[in-house]
């Protein structure tokens, strides 16, 4: 066997591989501790989302719930009352209402024609009379100076009305004008 000797060079070059990946590892390692980002673990922990459960935000969460509530409850008597008023509306306006609205009408304008006439004209009138009106009394005296108008309406409240004859051209036959 023989030894080979080797030179220096030689040793460098089988040597330089090494070192280079030797410092390399090292600086990957240091670039890796430097770089990092520090892990920070915690313990888990559940939480409910809802307020019922947690109780954070419980109060505005019921209060929220009992206004969805309200509102909906709002809207469903108003579509009630909406209805009725829709059902009143057209029995309202049934050809057999329009012509009771338009017969009272005319008695109501007959009768007060018929009471205008009685309180001016003294000789087809007379000098008084009453009307009971649905509840209410009518009494008118005419003295021939003054026409006195007494309405006493369901609750006794009186209301009387002085109209001097001859005054706005209410008049009787001789009131000379």
């Amino acid at each position: 066997m023989k030894i080979k000797k080797t030179s220096l060079q030689e040793i460098k070059r089988h040597r330089e591989p090494i070192t280079l990946l030797y410092f390399s590892s090292i600086l990957i390692m240091v670039i890796i501790v430097l770089t990092h980002n520090k892990v920070f673990a915690d313990e888990i922990v559940h939480e409910f989302k809802s307020p019922s459960f947690s109780g954070i935000g419980t109060s505005s969460h019921y209060l929220t719930i009992d206004e969805q509530e309200k509102t909906r409850r709002d809207e469903e008597a108003q579509k009630v009352e909406d209805a009725l008023k829709e059902a009143e509306r057209e029995a309202e306006n049934t050809t057999l209402a329009k012509f009771l609205r338009n017969l009272e009408s005319r008695i109501y304008s007959q009768l007060s024609r018929d009471i205008a006439e009685s309180l001016f004209n003294s000789e087809k009138g007379g000098t008084g009379g009453e009307i009971e009106l649905e509840g209410s009394t009518i009494r008118f005296v005419n003295d021939g100076i003054n026409i006195t108008l007494t309405v006493i309406d369901e609750n006794g409240t009186i209301t009387e009305i002085i109209i001097p004859v001859g005054i706005f051209g209410i008049c009787s036959e001789d009131c000379g004008i």
